[in-house]
Formats: structure tokens, C-alpha cells, sequence
């Protein structure tokens, strides 16, 4: 294993960085796709697990038990960013991606066979917050080695695009939870839905864990690499000493991340906010996660690979500033209609203009912290931010709708995490390659 470097050295491959295969795609982006299923299978089926698992003497308490729960995932994922992250940038990008991966894949399976609350009693929701648990660590430890892996075997002048596949991974796995949940719901009694139905779902993604590890196994390792055209170059000698030399991208990134994440929580919230807020049938309820998801989808890989072409910072800014003023007038329309057109169509626009700010802003991040800290900082970073505010998320928006009795209130909180958050993306300085003079390295210089 080799040490530390106290600096990123300029590369000695060719400047367009060596090609990457779809098999690294896939690799890559397999262990947060699934992760990410069983995250948002477990959002569109809280009412559901909440009938199941927990004690209640209402809906409501069933409901917000089983989402305290699935927040309960969050906890543990600063703990899995930092160790696992820091494993990364030690002991290499593959190890620790095996390591995610396996951990996830037995919190899966558990989750799938707790058995009920009318069986097991209090054992029920104790098992069910610790399979949350090693979900979280897991998956707090997955984002870091995998962003930092599409960027480190991405070709120089298309990291914007490969980089978004990390985002679209996610979008991918929610759409396969909502056609998941969109049969069973149209397929199953909801008797059936409540008692075993949500098991099949979490099973269906257990059965893609023998296909990662298969997958991940065969990577080759890119850590000790040299880097082309390093973001910064750092005359610490710890990584703690580069941290703090780009201790102000890591504050942006964070900030950034934390309105993503209330962003990402808030529309996948709209499949039980559709159901139990505006009373609309499971079915379309379902669907708008399908509809939301696919059109993120196109968003992030665009925004992605306009990045490349254009710099990260126009196609960051611009998009968000739309998405700031439509909000409001979308959710409205939503919240009055109460029909299933302005919920497709209103929260598939959304999702759309979101998605170009975020396909561009994974590889700015990525870009701008140096290779030594890069997996640790970046699942850090992203850990956190989920921690704080999308573990919270959820419970806190419909705990908003029960004390105002106002069904517009995921509006105002997707509202104030929108301005602060394009506060942020201003700041955060330009990073693509073909924005940068070819000599002009450092974005944030070593301070002499």
C-alpha cells in the first residue's frame, strides 16, 4: 500500500484519462442504485410497514413510527461515510465498495423477513431499526468510493457525464421501486400489500446482491493512479491537513447536498403524501414516483454532460433559479386539483429542471477536493448532509402538515432549502475542464 502524498501529481497518462468501460459504469453505481431502492421501497411502503410492524392505536401513530424508523437509517450514516469513506483513500476504492455492498445486501434480506408485530411483539420494530441501521452505515460509506471511482476512471473531458450516473443511479432505483409498488398495488388486495406485499419488494432488490459483488470483484483499482489535472494541490502532510486547506468547498458541498437531499426526500414523500394527505388511490400514487424519477433521470445526465461542454456552474445556477420560481405555483396546482394529471405532470416538471443543477454538481464536487481526501470528504459530506435532513425530512414534513393542517407546507420547506441552497451553488467556484485555462490548476492555492 502506498503512503500518503502530500500532493497531487500531474498525470502521466494521456490527458483525456483512460477510457471506462460500461462494466465500471455499472460497477460503480449498482451498490447505490440498490441501496437507494431499499431506501425509497421503504419510503413508498411506510404506511404499509407501519401497519406491520409497529404498535399504534392510529394511523397516524403507525405512520409516523414507521418513518421515525426509516430516519433511524440516517443515524448511522456519518458513522459509515467517515470509517468506510476514510478506507477508501487508505486501502483502495474497490475494497470499501465490497465492503458497502455486503453489508447492505444482509440488511435487505433482514428487512424482508422481520417477522410481524402480532407475532414477535416489541421485537419487531427493535429488528427493524437495526437492519435500518446497517442500511445507513452501508450506505453512508457507499457515495464516497463510487463518486470518487467514476471520476478517477472517467476520460478528462467527460467526468460531467459519467459522474452524473451516480445520481441517475438513484433516479433509476426509485423508478424500479415505483413500478415495484405500482404492480403489487394494482395486483394485491391491500390486505395482502400490508401483510406481505412490501416483503416482495425488498426481496426483488436482494436478488441483484450476488450480481454486484460478482461485478465489483473484477474492478481494477484506481487510488494510486496518477491524477489529470488535478483540481488543488496541497502541501499538507495529513489528510486532515488537506481537509482543512478546502475546508470552504467541503462547507458549500454540505450546504448544497442538504438542499439536494430535502429536494430528493420531499418528491419521493409524494407517493404517501398522495395517499394520505390528498386522499389519491394507490395506483397514480405510485406512478408519480415512476414519472418523477425518469424525468430526474433525463435532467441529471443532460445537466451532466452539458457540464462537460459548458462548465458546472451555468448549468447549477440557471436551472435551480427555475426550479426556485416554480415550486410554489406547482405544488398549489397540485394541492387544489387534488387530480392525477397535475400530480404527474406537475411533479415530473419539477423533477426535471432539478435534475440538470445535481447531474452537474456531483462532478464539481468531486472535481474540487483533492485525491487523497476525496472518497472519505465526499461520503462525509454526503452523509451528513442526509443525516441532518433527509432522515428528518419526511417525518418533519408531515409532521408540518398535521400542526398547520396546511397540505402546502412540503412546499415552503422545499422552498426555503431551494434559496439557500442557490446561495451556495454561487459560491462554489468552476471546476470542468474545458471552463479552465489548461495551466490554471489550483482553485483553492495552498496558503503560503
Amino acid at each position: 500500500m502506498h503512503p500518503a502524498r502530500p500532493e497531487i501529481l500531474m498525470a502521466t497518462r494521456a490527458e483525456a484519462g483512460a477510457p471506462m468501460g460500461v462494466r465500471a459504469v455499472v460497477a460503480a453505481t449498482v451498490g447505490n442504485a440498490l441501496e437507494f431502492y431499499d431506501f425509497l421501497t421503504y419510503a413508498f411502503f411506510a404506511i404499509q410497514i407501519g401497519h406491520a410492524l409497529f404498535p399504534a392505536q392510529s394511523a397516524y401513530g403507525s405512520l409516523m413510527l414507521s418513518l421515525a424508523t426509516f430516519g433511524a437509517g440516517f443515524v448511522t450514516r456519518p458513522i459509515g461515510g467517515i470509517l468506510i469513506g476514510a478506507y477508501s483513500d487508505r486501502a483502495g476504492r474497490r475494497s470499501a465498495m465490497m465492503l458497502s455492498f455486503t453489508l447492505m445486501g444482509g440488511a435487505i434480506v433482514a428487512m424482508a423477513l422481520i417477522p410481524p408485530y402480532a407475532m414477535i411483539g416489541i421485537a419487531a420494530p427493535i429488528l427493524a431499526v437495526l437492519a435500518r441501521m446497517v442500511m445507513g452505515f452501508s450506505l453512508g460509506g457507499e457515495v464516497g468510493p463510487t463518486t470518487a471511482y467514476l471520476l478517477e476512471t472517467a476520460p478528462v473531458e467527460r467526468r460531467g457525464f459519467m459522474v452524473s450516473w451516480q445520481g441517475a443511479s438513484q433516479m433509476i432505483a426509485a423508478i424500479a421501486g415505483g413500478v415495484v409498488g405500482l404492480i403489487l398495488s394494482a395486483a394485491m388486495s391491500r390486505i395482502a400489500l400490508e401483510s406481505y406485499g412490501w416483503r416482495i419488494a425488498f426481496l426483488l432488490g436482494a436478488i441483484t446482491v450476488p450480481f454486484g459483488l460478482w461485478v465489483r470483484r473484477g474492478l481494477p483499482e484506481t487510488l494510486h493512479d496518477d491524477e489529470p489535472r488535478p483540481a488543488a494541490i496541497s502541501r499538507a502532510t495529513t489528510r486532515l491537513g488537506v481537509a482543512r486547506e478546502n475546508s470552504r468547498i467541503i462547507i458549500l458541498g454540505l450546504i448544497v447536498l442538504a438542499y439536494g437531499t430535502i429536494s430528493t426526500y420531499v418528491m419521493n414523500y409524494m407517493t404517501t403524501f398522495a395517499q394520505d394527505t390528498l386522499k389519491i388511490a394507490a395506483g397514480p400514487a405510485f406512478a408519480v414516483t415512476v414519472v418523477s424519477n425518469l424525468t430526474r433521470l433525463v435532467g441529471n445526465l443532460y445537466g451532466g454532460g452539458l457540464s462537460d461542454r459548458f462548465g458546472r456552474r451555468p448549468i447549477m445556477i440557471w436551472p435551480n433559479w427555475l426550479a426556485l420560481l416554480l415550486s410554489y405555483p406547482v405544488f398549489l396546482w397540485v394541492v387544489e386539483s387534488r387530480s392525477t394529471v397535475a400530480l404527474l405532470a406537475g411533479m415530473g416538471l419539477l423533477n426535471l429542471i432539478t435534475g440538470f443543477p445535481f447531474g452537474a454538481f456531483y462532478a464539481a464536487l468531486a472535481e474540487s477536493l483533492p485525491k487523497p481526501i476525496r472518497g472519505g470528504a465526499f461520503a462525509t459530506i454526503y452523509a451528513i448532509s442526509i443525516t441532518v435532513f433527509g432522515g428528518s425530512c419526511q417525518l418533519v414534513v408531515r409532521w408540518l402538515i398535521h400542526v398547520t393542517g396546511n397540505p402546502m407546507a412540503p412546499a415552503w420547506y422545499l422552498l426555503i432549502a431551494t434559496a439557500i441552497g442557490q446561495i451556495a451553488i454561487h459560491l462554489i467556484p468552476e471546476s470542468a475542464p474545458a471552463r479552465r485555462k489548461k495551466g490554471d490548476i489550483p482553485i483553492f492555492p495552498a496558503k503560503k
